[in-house]
């Protein structure tokens, strides 16, 4: 059973939040807070195996929150919680040691796997296919790829079209079909689903990604 910290300064969103936890089997909320520092000052008192916080929330925020702790000497997995794709805060996530970054409209079972996941260990990041960084990273580069190219590779697997691979990078379709060209001929693959399929045999990519069921 995992015993979860939630904090979420609307209280609709996160009393849905902890209803939806406990249906998925596994998982107990047993800190619910509205705000940075209420679940600071609960995480005080409460062991827990991960948090997970709205990234955004009046006084302190969710990064706030984990760069708190990390000072406290807490090395408790800090998922972050968020409602746009937002790279800034992606980015300022990641730098702070956050163990995932999740948008609110993921799949239950998603939310689930990046909660275990982070227990384990793993960091994960969505939007874009979830999966651990750092070893895949690492992997694609030796195969060959550009960053660029590693990261269309990931939207491929997760079902993204040319057009939202586009959207989602900030780049022109021809770029996204040049950068696809280039990836199919370095993993010597005959289309895109071929090169997916290459890339999780030959271990580049996670079998277990949500996404693309």
């Amino acid at each position: 059973m995992l015993r979860i910290a939630l904090a979420d300064d609307q209280a609709l969103i996160r009393h849905g939040l902890k209803a939806l936890l406990e249906t998925l089997g596994g998982i107990q909320v047993v800190v619910e807070a509205e705000n940075g520092d209420a679940l600071l000052a609960a995480l005080a008192t409460h062991e827990v195996d991960a948090v997970l916080t709205d990234i955004r929330m009046p006084g302190r925020s969710g990064v706030g929150v984990l760069k708190a702790l990390r000072q406290r000497g807490n090395p408790v997995p800090v998922i972050l919680l968020t409602t746009f794709d937002d790279p800034q805060a992606l980015k300022e996530g990641i730098s702070a040691g956050a163990s995932g970054y999740l948008l609110k409209d993921a799949q239950p079972e998603t939310l689930k796997h990046v909660l275990e996941s982070a227990v384990r260990g793993e960091r994960i990041f969505q939007p874009g296919p979830a999966m651990p960084v750092g070893t895949q990273t690492e992997n694609l580069a030796a195969a060959g790829l550009t960053t660029q190219e590693a990261a269309i590779l990931r939207l491929v697997a997760g079902g993204y079209s040319n057009k939202e691979v586009a959207r989602h990078l900030g780049i022109a379709m021809g770029t996204v079909k040049n950068h696809i060209s280039d990836m199919l001929r370095k993993l010597d693959a005959r289309d895109r689903t071929h090169a997916v399929l290459k890339a999780i045999a030959g271990h580049l990519l996670s079998k277990e990604d949500p996404t693309n069921d």
